[in-house]
């Protein structure tokens, strides 16, 4: 998967196509991301320890990999991305500019 933690993507498809995020969660497993503050789904809890009041609460769902695209902040657009060794290492790189990307830990 090229798409890491922390990456600033753009949702191609679904309901918040066209938004951009933070990724905050990324589930190897079944291919799916959180994006912060996007995909939000309503939720009805129960009051716990956690959640004192219970009631309906907004958080994020999940989203399939494949549905966002990572976004190149010096262009303003989303690109794909690919890999090259610099270095005798291995690095991510835009495809659309054909820069190294940083990881953004």
């Amino acid at each position: 998967m090229k798409i890491r933690n922390g990456d600033m993507v753009q949702i191609i498809t679904g309901k918040d196509k066209g938004k951009t995020g933070k990724i905050f969660r990324v589930d190897r497993k079944t291919n799916r991301v959180w994006v912060e503050r996007l995909n939000l789904v309503k939720r009805h809890q129960k009051p716990s320890a956690q959640h004192r009041q219970g009631g309906i609460i907004e958080k994020e769902a999940a989203i399939n990999v494949s549905n966002v695209m990572y976004y190149d902040e010096k262009l303003g657009k989303p690109t794909r991305i690919g890999f090259k060794v610099v270095d005798e290492r291995k690095v991510r790189i835009s495809k659309r500019s054909n820069e190294i990307i940083e990881s953004a830990k």
